[in-house]
């Protein structure tokens, strides 16, 4: 019902910057909030931003700073510019959406995940 598409991953040094995108397309009513997600192997997955319907961001204390989450709620998209990279920032990077989406029945409320993209940061 949702199609969460990332670009923008790949491989950066050390102090470089690199910007995230997450197009949503589907049978969106409306988006209540947007996120960026990541995964390092052998970690948990954790929050890395958010951005909520009214505009309002939260980062993760390891970003704050570093990181800006931005979305164009026009064409349902959502940025994550990062800069002053780090190698701990290395992960595979998940767009996430919390969306009403129209079906037969009426609205629906669901949460969707993108394929992820890759983020290598080297020293």
């Amino acid at each position: 019902q949702v199609q969460l598409v990332e670009s923008g991953g790949g491989l950066v040094q050390a102090g470089g910057s690199l910007r995230l995108s997450c197009a949503a397309s589907g049978s969106i009513d409306s988006i209540n909030a947007m996120g960026w997600y990541r995964q390092a192997p052998g970690k948990q997955r954790e929050l890395v931003a958010l951005i909520i319907s009214g505009g309002s961001t939260n980062y993760a204390d390891s970003v704050k700073g570093r990181f800006t989450i931005s979305r164009d709620n026009a064409k349902n998209t959502m940025h994550l510019q990062m800069n002053s990279l780090k190698p701990g920032d290395t992960a595979v990077y998940y767009c996430n959406t919390d969306a009403t989406v129209v079906t037969d029945t009426g609205v629906e409320r669901y949460d969707y995940w993108g394929q992820g993209t890759q983020v290598t940061v080297s020293s």
